[in-house]
């Protein structure tokens, strides 16, 4: 289907059919993670150039409507892995596609037993964060504010990629495509075939790992919590500051290696490709009735993919030292003044 709107009306009417609606959730699931990976890449970085900024950040993640949006997330990366081990699997043994049925209901239980005792240990966490008397939660006028500026920048980014897109059809118009061309493209297409089942699977230790301990076992709300063990280290975050959290963890030293700061490159670098290049399938093909969209879709995946890698990357190979802890700890202490 190349419409947007086919999808949704035929999806409704496909009369619930298991392997329409697993393609569907794997769609939605996909996207939110890819919009959740932009937020998280851009506002972690803060914490290494912008100190003040990220403790902004993380207070609006500890609010009520963010607080639904982690457990959104967490439902999503359960569902889009399990899942996506699913098509590996059948893709690589095709002749099991007549189980792909079975298969797909096994993946919705199997994320169904996995989220109950996840969200049960989360929402400790979020109970023992609202049930304090003295905490002061940002108003829901500031976070929607503090969103706009990204909501901004995603349509830029698509404006921009579509004039792009416009500017190169009229210095390059596309030519009919020979025999040869063909071939190269689809030898292009099956190495990213290929690439999406193979980091898939590599993925899979690093985002349950991240989840685990980001979201399960501390949490965004232990994040700010002062004299807290840094999860994965020994160190405390006397501060109390989301800044002295990251530094901590990323300054952790086993022999010469910060490890993890190797392991959340690796995160990056693998879900980052594997996320943007999942978008770009899905935009190209709601935009295949268009040469000028689907080619604008596909300038803002990959300007988007190294956007982000670079970013990220920069913040990964920076320095926190105690000026940012000290600003951020000033921050704050304004927050809610």
């Amino acid at each position: 289907m190349t419409s947007l709107v086919l999808t949704l009306t035929e999806t409704l009417r496909y009369k619930g059919a298991i392997g329409q609606w697993s393609w569907v959730l794997h769609r939605i699931s996909g996207l939110g993670v890819v919009l959740f990976l932009t937020l998280h890449v851009i506002d972690t970085s803060w914490s290494v150039f912008y100190p003040d900024l990220y403790v902004k950040a993380i207070a609006v993640y500890q609010t009520p409507l963010f607080t639904i949006g982690e457990f959104g997330l967490v439902a999503c990366v359960v569902y889009h892995a399990f899942n996506g081990i699913r098509i590996a699997v059948m893709d690589f043994k095709p002749v099991w596609w007549r189980h792909q049925q079975k298969a797909a209901w096994w993946v919705l239980g199997a994320t169904v037993v996995t989220l109950i005792p996840v969200f049960l240990l989360m929402f400790g966490h979020v109970l023992k964060f609202y049930q304090d008397p003295e905490r002061q939660i940002l108003p829901f006028s500031f976070v929607i504010e503090s969103q706009l500026p990204f909501a901004v920048g995603i349509a830029a980014a698509l404006v921009a990629g579509v004039l792009f897109s416009g500017v190169v059809g009229l210095i390059a118009p596309a030519k009919p495509k020979d025999k040869k061309a063909k071939a190269q493209g689809s030898r292009l297409e099956r190495f990213w075939w290929s690439y999406m089942r193979l980091s898939g699977v590599l993925i899979l230790p690093l985002v349950f790992g991240h989840l685990a301990m980001m979201h399960v076992v501390q949490g965004v709300f232990d994040i700010t919590a002062q004299n807290f063990t840094v999860v994965g280290t020994q160190a405390l975050n006397d501060t109390g500051t989301a800044v002295e959290f990251v530094a901590e963890r990323w300054n952790l030293l086993i022999g010469p290696l910060a490890v993890w700061r190797l392991y959340d490159f690796a995160l990056l670098a693998l879900v980052t490709v594997h996320g943007f290049n999942g978008l770009r399938l899905v935009l190209t093909d709601y935009t295949a009735f268009s040469p000028l969209l689907r080619r604008g879709m596909m300038y803002v995946c990959v300007i988007g993919a190294v956007v982000l890698l670079v970013l990220g990357t920069g913040a990964l190979i920076g320095t926190i030292d105690e000026t940012a802890i000290k600003l951020a700890t000033e921050a704050m202490e304004n927050l809610h003044k």
